[in-house]
């Protein structure tokens, strides 16, 4: 997928994928998916195939990433479950025409929002959280009454394989389907004409996602990433601050794209900071955390070597033990990273946690704004106002303050990226916008046709000035 968009054209396009495509496009154009009822129908079946397969994936995700049932359901089976109860409970309210107002001078009338399905979709999903991350927007395109063509992650194969059963099982292939392959399939994938694109992933790759769409003028989601900054202040609970950071860091062994990706703390705390981060570790995962059924594995020997060569951009002050075969890399700390370094620019996406010498909160906000607009930024202190103003003078897809990660679990907001780290969001109703054209309409009667509207104009201005 990171190949360069030039090479799209050379790449022939796949019967298979036109057919599909076509095909997909023929059914929707019967406006069968209009109404509630087939909306509730493939949401409904969505949910029985999730149960139906909740073991296998959980299965899948172990064989995929090392990752126990217990993180699997966490972090990628439970909330979809709830985010398909969201949708089955408010589908409906969602579907309403949203009201809203018309000016003086063409009263009578009534203005509404319209929400029309945007029609064939097609979900490029990642390895990190396969599951999760294919599934949430599937949700949103039934609801939104869609079809939809998910293309999982050749890097997570178990996960893609029982997707592929999964959905193949609980919808006609003119509803959903699941496309395997790598670069090859994507590039081919992308040659095609859709309603729109939702892609997750690497930044480098969104940039190819969005030439490719552009050359339909196909509206695109792209939920992207980036260096996501912790923000500590003199303030904050370090104890529980390190505790919090370092969950979210070392969970799915840092393959989280909200994960914290570095720390901005005054010099005399970095001390026992380091040493809080140190105690955190061994709680979650014990002495020798490569015998811990709770900590993942790196997803390939690519990914790990690009982490070994990142560990080196610093010094480590705890951490840094690896292990090639079994694609082990411990929980790891550093500090005195050069701020040019690939470490400090490059989105880590693995057990790395660089800490940098920041003074002040006025030096840190300083800094996060130098760089480019993060997915996430974290801000840590008791002094409420520090963490307002951090909020207020920052820009960032989301935040949290005084924890890391949770925002993402919020169903009632929209989840997404800014500038560099994505464009558009989801989860509840953002899913089902986001999948949905906002049709604008206005009714109007044939009564009360008022004439100041229709030429000739002349003496009609103070009227004008006055009804508008």
């Amino acid at each position: 997928m990171a190949r360069s968009l030039s090479n799209l054209a050379a790449v022939p396009r796949s019967l298979d994928m036109k057919a599909l495509v076509e095909k997909q496009r023929a059914y929707f154009e019967t406006r069968v998916t209009l109404p509630l009822h087939w909306r509730r129908e493939q949401l409904l079946a969505l949910e029985r195939a999730a149960r139906k397969y909740e073991a296998e994936i959980l299965d899948a995700l172990k064989a995929d990433l090392s990752k126990s049932p217990e993180e699997a359901y966490l972090t990628e089976v439970g909330n979809i479950y709830g985010e398909i109860k969201t949708a089955l409970k408010n589908v409906k309210a969602w579907m309403e025409p949203r009201r809203g107002s018309a000016p003086l001078i063409i009263q009578p009338a009534r203005a509404y929002q319209y929400a029309d399905p945007l029609g064939v979709t097609l979900i490029i999903s990642p390895w990190n959280y396969p599951y999760q991350l294919s599934m949430a927007p599937l949700i949103g395109a039934l609801a939104a009454g869609c079809t939809a063509v998910l293309k999982p992650s050749e890097l997570s194969p178990a996960t893609s394989e029982v997707l592929k059963r999964m959905l193949g099982e609980a919808f006609p292939a003119e509803v959903v389907s699941v496309v395997e392959g790598g670069v090859e399939a994507s590039q081919a994938l992308l040659a095609e004409r859709w309603d729109l694109i939702f892609f997750t992933g690497g930044t480098q790759v969104g940039r190819v996602v969005a030439e490719a769409a552009a050359r339909h003028l196909t509206p695109t989601v792209l939920e992207l990433g980036g260096k996501s900054p912790c923000i500590v202040d003199r303030s904050a609970d370090l104890e529980i601050t390190a505790r919090r950071i370092a969950w979210g860091k070392y969970v799915n062994a840092g393959q989280t794209c909200v994960a914290p990706d570095y720390v901005l703390i005054p010099p005399e705390l970095k001390g026992r900071f380091v040493d809080l981060l140190q105690k955190a570790v061994r709680s979650f995962y014990g002495a020798d955390v490569s015998t811990s059924g709770d900590y993942g594995r790196i997803v390939s020997p690519r990914h790990f070597e690009r982490i070994s060569a990142l560990a080196a951009d610093g010094q480590i002050a705890f951490g840094g033990e690896r292990d090639a075969p079994s694609r082990y890399f411990a929980p790891t700390v550093i500090t005195d990273a050069p701020l040019s370094s690939p470490l400090m620019q490059e989105e880590i996406f693995g057990p790395l946690l660089p800490l940098v010498d920041c003074p002040g909160i006025d030096d840190a906000i300083r800094f996060v704004r130098s760089r480019p607009k993060p997915l996430a930024l974290y801000t840590f202190a008791r002094d409420a106002a520090v963490n307002e103003r951090v909020l207020t003078e920052t820009s960032s897809g989301g935040a949290v303050t005084n924890d890391v990660c949770v925002h993402f679990a919020a169903e009632g907001l929209p989840f997404g990226g800014v500038g560099e780290s994505g464009l558009g969001g989801y989860h509840g109703q953002a899913s089902f916008d986001a999948f949905s054209h906002k049709k604008s309409v206005v009714k109007r009667p044939f009564l009360l046709d008022m004439k100041l509207r229709y030429p000739p104009y002349g003496g009609k201005l103070g009227l004008l000035k006055r009804f508008l």
